[in-house]
C-alpha cells in the first residue's frame, strides 16, 4: 500500500474511492429519436418527389395570369370569327328565302309571319324613353377600404342580375347590356370580374339600357332588394352605381345565333 501525506493526497484518495463507489452511468439514448429521424427523412423525400412531379419542369409559383389572358383573347377571336361566318350564312339564307318567296306562296306567307314577330323576339332595333344603369368595380383596397377583400370590391353576377330583373319587373320593353340585346334566353354570367354574355367577355363598367317608362323603371330599381344591397356596398366600399332617366335611348337588334335545343309553344 502506498502512503501519501498532505491534504492534496487525501483528496485524491477520496476521489478514487468515490469513483469506485459511484460509477458514472452510461448515457441512455432515446429510442424515439432513432426511429423518428428516418421517418422525417422519408417524408421529406416524398414531399420533394411529389413537388417535382407536380411541377413537371415548371415553377409551382409561376404566375399563370398571362396565359389565362392569352387564352381568353384567343377564344374571343374565335367567337368573333364564328359570328362573322354565321352572319354570312344568315345573309345567304335570307337571299334564297326572298328569291323563293317571289314564286312560292307558302314560303312568302311564313316569311311575312316571321317578320311580324321580329320586334317581339328582339330582332329589330328599338328607341324610346328609358333608363341607363352603370355598375363598376371599386378602386384598389389602399384607396378605398383597407380591410376589404377582393370579393367586396368587384361587381358580381348577382348584382347585374338584380338590376336586369328589376328593370323587367318595372315594365321594360327592351334591354341591352354592353350594347348587346338581351332576350328571354340570355344568360348573365361572371368570370372573375368580367361579364360573359352570349360567348363574349366584357370588362367593367357594365352598362345596362332599358326602354320603358322611366318613372316605373326607377321605382322598380328602388324596390329591388338586390339593388339595395349593392347600393349599400357602394356606400361601404365605393363601388360604382349610376342611374339616369333618359328621354331617348336606343337598344340594338339581336344579332347572335338563336338556335334552341328544345322549345314549347306557350298556351
Amino acid at each position: 500500500m502506498e502512503y501519501t501525506s498532505g491534504a492534496a493526497s487525501w483528496q485524491k484518495v477520496l476521489r478514487r474511492a468515490g469513483a469506485g463507489l459511484l460509477p458514472r452511468r452510461p448515457r441512455q439514448r432515446r429510442p424515439g429519436w432513432s426511429i423518428g429521424v428516418p421517418l422525417i427523412a422519408a417524408a421529406a423525400g416524398l414531399l420533394f418527389t411529389t413537388s417535382a412531379t407536380t411541377a413537371d419542369g415548371t415553377a409551382l409559383r409561376e404566375d399563370r395570369r398571362p396565359q389565362l389572358n392569352q387564352f381568353i383573347e384567343d377564344r374571343r377571336e374565335q367567337v368573333a370569327g364564328s359570328e362573322r361566318r354565321a352572319a354570312e350564312l344568315r345573309g345567304e339564307v335570307e337571299q334564297r328565302t326572298d328569291a323563293l318567296a317571289d314564286s312560292d306562296g307558302p314560303i312568302k306567307a311564313q316569311r311575312d309571319r316571321a317578320e311580324g314577330s321580329l320586334q317581339a323576339a328582339g330582332f329589330t332595333a328599338l328607341a324610346g324613353p328609358g333608363v341607363t344603369v352603370e355598375l363598376n368595380d371599386a378602386p384598389q383596397p389602399d384607396q378605398a377600404h383597407p380591410d376589404a377583400s377582393n370579393d367586396d370590391l368587384v361587381v358580381h353576377q348577382g348584382d347585374v342580375q338584380a338590376v336586369v330583373n328589376a328593370l323587367w319587373a318595372g315594365g321594360a320593353e327592351a334591354m341591352s347590356i354592353m350594347n348587346v340585346r338581351v332576350l328571354a334566353t340570355s344568360a348573365v354570367r361572371c368570370v372573375g370580374n368580367t361579364l360573359l354574355l352570349h360567348g363574349r367577355v366584357y370588362s367593367p363598367p357594365f352598362k345596362i339600357v332599358a326602354i320603358g317608362d322611366p318613372a316605373a323603371l326607377q321605382q322598380a330599381l328602388a324596390g329591388s332588394e338586390g339593388v339595395r344591397l349593392f347600393k349599400d356596398a357602394v356606400d361601404d366600399y365605393q363601388l360604382g352605381y349610376k342611374e339616369e332617366a333618359v328621354a331617348r335611348v336606343t337598344v340594338p337588334a339581336f344579332e347572335d345565333s338563336t338556335a334552341l335545343r328544345s322549345a314549347t309553344v306557350p298556351r
